[in-house]
């Protein structure tokens, strides 16, 4: 009780301290439909350098417009590649940098982003906390159309109030303000039945366009082998990630609580080495009553290179063109090996680069690429990046004769641990989270209804996305797994553990410590989890529940298991008739026990 009190004086204090900034005062009007940007940049200025801060939005709506956006610089991973976006400049709405102890009170307001732009942007800033407001773009860069009449030569549709076309030549073509969709990628979806599943602009492009109506547009060509059907959502976007939702870089004790992100170009909220994050009540979904069903181009959440606890608590996302939330880090190839002690390392995924992968007083962990076997750790001593693609690291120590070029390093220092609790995941066309940390992680108390892939994907690779690390300490737990996995079937297994290592090392295991127990699975086919290369799998205590969501196949085994040990599949309780197969690979009967 008395640490209560003190607690309760301590946030008094601060409270009587924090300086209220009102944007209003600056020259920002609720409701005016004008350009609150340079008003908002006043309002910011004057709370630097105060001790506590509270940049206070009176209740209304808000317009940024790019033309006084601040504008940056920065290379965002997995977002897009030289050829993609070669200048990385982008447009911020709400720029933040080097600033402390300051709240964005929204009180209930939305604000509207015109054009392109990043939302706000946190750069080397601390205990900043963001709440209270909704995010939305005048123009979606999602542009949706609900199909009406459908046959092998004619579609006809009708398109969102928010999606802006015009018909030149014939052909329909998507725009915004000062921008037009170019290279497309089209989800269809399914709104009554919450499914999302792979489609194909290439017939429309092709077809021969005619507005028939204010907000319809007739298909006239070949659409023999389109799958949509009267009544579903066909969503289309640009698939070049040159923008994000919102930023979050060199960072640390952040929190995110009661936002709405009805919309975002890109990826997301990124959260790029940053420390200590704290996300609660964040929904990522369309507008209630908007009628629309795509909130995100690409990820809700995704966390690269952070380190501190994430947590994630309270959430929903629904609607989205890839995966509500992905935490990992990044594999750098080595290419040279200049000294004892220096090494050149290169990005070598086509979407991520640029960025300072590695600071001075970085551990690293040096791995075999094939077998994503670690064989030692380092500490850095200098880093520099020599161009986008390479850096050069000096270590302070030799290392060992057993590094070879080819080689590659991920860095220890910059992995966190994950909390993902009591939220929602549903209605997007891929996975529910990925995970790939080496600390402790639990996932525990959510939902995740009909994903599109695997509910849970814990991969590690440096082969193909380069994404690190090894799992060591992960706990599922009270969660709810309906209906998933319809987009990647025969492998639609709910949980998958797929590390890329294409060499399996006897007696080296990537993953290990993953607890699966007491979660509700409702499949309409058998597979459950798959795992490769993991050591301490347990699969216990589980309730699985028969659903006809869609035709299952029962010859498919549930279990699919290469290369691991000390696995455990004990009190689970299936329904009447479940198939209970377990396909193992490269195993003996001691690496596993099985038990009703």
């Amino acid at each position: 009780m008395k640490n209560y009190f003190l607690g309760l004086i301590l946030c008094i204090s601060i409270s009587l301290k924090a300086q209220t900034i009102e944007v209003t005062r600056y020259g920002a009007i609720p409701d005016s439909f004008a350009d609150a940007t340079e008003s908002v940049k006043k309002a910011i200025e004057a709370g630097k350098g105060q001790a506590q801060t509270i940049l206070n939005f009176p209740k209304g709506r808000y317009d940024f417009w790019p033309d006084n956006a601040t504008e940056t610089q920065y290379y965002i991973t997995n977002t897009s590649s030289e050829t993609e976006f070669p200048v990385k400049k982008q447009r911020v709405g709400l720029y933040l940098k080097g600033l402390k102890n300051l709240t964005i009170e929204g009180n209930g307001s939305v604000f509207i982003f015109h054009g392109k732009m990043i939302s706000w942007v946190l750069d080397d800033c601390t205990q900043i906390s963001i709440r209270n407001l909704s995010i939305n773009y005048e123009r979606p860069g999602m542009s949706e159309m609900r199909l009406k009449e459908v046959s092998d030569q004619t579609v006809v549709a009708d398109i969102h109030p928010d999606s802006k076309f015009a018909i030149s030549d014939g052909h329909l073509e998507w725009y915004g303000e000062k921008w037009i969709a170019k290279n497309h990628h089209a989800v269809l979806v399914r709104p009554e039945k919450g499914m999302l599943l792979y489609s194909n602009w290439d017939p429309f492009l092709k077809s021969k366009a005619e507005k028939i109506g204010p907000l319809q547009v007739k298909f006239t060509g070949d659409f023999s082998k389109f799958k949509g059907k009267a009544g579903e959502v066909l969503t289309v976007r640009d698939r070049y990630r040159d923008y994000v939702g919102a930023f979050i870089n060199r960072s640390k004790n952040i929190r995110l609580n009661n936002l709405h992100m009805n919309s975002m170009h890109g990826l997301g909220i990124v959260s790029q080495f940053s420390e200590n994050l704290d996300y609660d009540s964040v929904f990522v979904e369309p507008e209630k009553g908007s009628g629309r069903v795509i909130a995100s181009s690409a990820d809700g959440m995704h966390f690269s290179g952070c380190k501190g606890q994430i947590t994630i608590n309270n959430c929903r996302f629904n609607g989205l063109h890839d995966d509500p939330v992905n935490v990992h880090g990044t594999h750098l190839k080595i290419t040279e090996i200049i000294s004892p002690t220096t090494l050149k390392l290169r990005f070598m995924h086509h979407q991520t680069y640029g960025f300072e992968a590695f600071i001075p007083g970085d551990s690293v962990a040096y791995l075999h690429t094939a077998s994503l076997q670690i064989f030692e750790q380092g500490i850095i001593k200098s880093a520099k990046l020599i161009s986008e693609r390479e850096m050069l690291v000096e270590m302070q120590k030799p290392f060992s004769g057993a590094l070879k070029v080819g080689d590659a390093l991920e860095n220890v220092t910059w992995t966190p641990s994950v909390t993902i609790k009591n939220s929602r995941f549903e209605s997007t066309i891929s996975r529910g989270n990925l995970i790939t940390t080496r600390r402790k992680v639990v996932i525990e108390n959510n939902v995740y209804y009909r994903t599109g892939m695997h509910a849970i994907l814990i991969e590690n690779d440096a082969s193909g996305w380069y994404e690190s690390g090894p799992v060591t300490d992960l706990t599922i737990r009270n969660n709810q797994f309906i209906e998933c996995g319809f987009n990647s079937s025969p492998d639609n297994y709910v949980i998958s553990i797929n590390p890329q290592n294409r060499e399996m090392v006897p007696g080296y295991y990537v993953h290990k410590n993953i607890n699966i127990t007491q979660n509700t699975f409702k499949v309409y086919d058998a597979p459950l989890l798959t795992a490769r290369s993991t050591k301490g799998l347990v699969f216990a205590n589980n309730k699985i529940e028969k659903s006809d969501f869609l035709p299952g196949d029962t010859t498919k085994p549930a279990f699919n298991f290469t290369g691991c040990t000390q696995v455990k599949v004990t009190g689970n309780h299936f329904y009447k008739d479940a198939p209970e197969l377990i396909k193992t690979n490269g195993m003996s009967s001691r690496d596993i026990v099985q038990k009703k």
